[in-house]
């Protein structure tokens, strides 16, 4: 099934395996404010990374381009970031295009990955690819990575609190995606791709992650559509 230029998938077999090229491309058709919310993302680390050597871990770094700006946000700061993926065409393609010897680049997945002592993470659009009955394990590490005082950055799609709601969220969503040039036959079938493999929560669903994980303090930072930012403080 054709989804965008130069990107097919299988019906309930989304992958972001062979697309490194063209990731960021379709990506920013795809979500709103896509690039808005790196900055945000960036202009939060100056309270996290004021520390010399402060150790930062961007889960699902795909291409690098967040990781790129967190390092050109701080580039006159001592610290190193580490990118993780499970897809090796990713970290391939980052440790090509990276030459900064602040950022590494780790093939792995979240769910089995020892993290360090940390003092900022972030996860953009990415938790909600892990299997719900792993993701409360991986906002456990998260938070047991994290120094006193460290933040815990995560954008997700989100779910309605109901139908109507959710409804709504739907078509508005598609008309975005129109906006940007997707075709109804290309919004369709990246829908039916990511069947059993993009599993959002709501709200109330990822506030739950966080409390059980032991976060107390967090707060909304960016809502768009179905689209939600949170930071949370151990």
């Amino acid at each position: 099934m054709k989804i965008d230029k130069n990107i097919n998938a299988k019906n309930a077999a989304w992958t972001f395996s062979g697309i490194e090229e063209d990731f960021e491309k379709h990506i920013r058709k795809s979500i709103p404010f896509y690039d808005h919310g790196h900055d945000v993302i960036c202009s939060y680390s100056d309270f996290f990374l004021s520390k010399k050597n402060s150790l930062v871990y961007e889960i699902g770094c795909s291409s690098g381009a967040l990781t790129d700006k967190i390092l050109e946000w701080n580039k006159d700061k001592i610290l190193r970031i580490v990118g993780l993926d499970n897809q090796k065409g990713m970290i391939k393609y980052c440790k090509k295009r990276f030459k900064d010897k602040r950022a590494e680049f780790i093939f792995d997945d979240a769910t089995s990955f020892n993290f360090e002592k940390s003092n900022f993470i972030v996860s953009y659009y990415t938790l909600q690819f892990i299997h719900p009955s792993k993701r409360q394990n991986v906002f456990n590490k998260i938070y047991d990575s994290l120094e006193w005082g460290g933040g815990f950055i995560f954008f997700e799609k989100t779910r309605a609190c109901d139908a109507r709601f959710q409804d709504y969220q739907n078509q508005l969503y598609s008309d975005f995606k129109l906006k940007n040039g997707f075709k109804e036959n290309e919004i369709v079938n990246k829908t039916r791709s990511l069947k059993g493999v993009l599993e959002p929560f709501s709200e109330k669903g990822n506030i739950g992650l966080l409390q059980r994980a032991g976060f107390v303090d967090f707060i909304t930072i960016f809502k768009s559509i179905c689209f939600q930012g949170y930071l949370a403080i151990k």
